[in-house]
């Protein structure tokens, strides 16, 4: 399977075909994703809580996210790789926005960035200088404080028109893609139906031009809580959970290590000097 690229995801939509897309965070996660065939990779901030356990994706730094990705891209050569830029490391200018994306690709790897929030200007300015930019809008998890938390977007008219003119400016700047999270089914469609490039929902319907889910929640590796939006189609944690109480049960019970698990060579009398 061949690299996917921006014109690929163009592609895909212009012929109606769904986009996959899923978080991953280390080498060994992005290497199941590769095998599954999903089109894109976010190496997302959500990182910081399904892996460092933050309360929030706000603590992350850079450096982090840098360090997540290297090791998603050598596990994944297929999938489109997208590295999120963190909080704090644009929203000062479009210099500090350019500088951060070029050290997620120049450092990390990646192939393109995503940045939340409307900012077309910014968007404009990282896109002159060659970076690719998957755009955010609707529940902006970086600033829900400003939005009153995790909680649907766009329910009235008037928000739903300000979230379709924030998809059309954030083309208009150059965006190749936009994520569309926690909004009405029927805005979702809107969206995607209001603009050429791609529009990948999360918690926005079935009509968006592909789905993103982040890798904790879709396994159950996550109990925190878990969004409306998010279908689990496993729950790894808790075969986990029972795998570790029985192997610790094992290990009191003096059954494992069993036979099969040991090597031989010496014999309980050659050794019989040293017992």
């Amino acid at each position: 399977m061949a690299k996917v690229t921006i014109q690929k995801l163009q592609e895909m939509k212009n012929k109606g075909e769904k986009i996959s897309y899923i978080t991953a965070y280390d080498y060994g996660q992005a290497t199941l994703v590769e095998k599954s065939g999903i089109e894109m990779i976010l190496v997302g901030d959500s990182m910081s809580m399904t892996m460092l356990g933050n309360d929030s994706t706000v603590p992350l730094s850079t450096d982090a996210m840098i360090h997540h990705i290297k090791a998603v891209v050598k596990g994944a050569q297929t999938p489109m790789i997208v590295g999120d830029l963190v909080f704090g490391s644009y929203n000062e200018s479009s210099k500090q926005a350019i500088r951060s994306a070029n050290r997620l690709i120049k450092e990390g790897g990646c192939d393109t960035v995503k940045l939340e929030g409307c900012m077309p200007e910014v968007v404009a300015r990282m896109v002159e200088g060659g970076i690719g930019v998957q755009g955010h809008i609707g529940l902006t998890p970086q600033t829900a404080g400003l939005l009153g938390g995790f909680k649907l977007q766009g329910k009235n008219l008037d928000a739903a028109k300000k979230i379709i003119d924030q998809a059309k400016s954030l083309e208009q700047a150059g965006a190749f893609s936009i994520v569309v999270e926690c909004v009405p089914e029927e805005l979702g469609r809107a969206i995607t139906n209001a603009v050429s490039i791609p529009v990948i929902g999360i918690g926005a319907g079935r009509y968006c031009d592909g789905q993103v889910l982040v890798y904790h929640d879709l396994l159950g590796l996550f109990d925190k809580f878990a969004p409306k939006f998010v279908k689990k189609y496993a729950n790894i944690g808790e075969q986990v959970v029972k795998a570790l109480e029985e192997y610790k049960q094992e290990v009191k019970d003096v059954k494992f290590p069993s036979d099969e698990y040991v090597f031989g060579g010496l014999s309980k009398d050659d050794l019989k000097g040293f017992l």
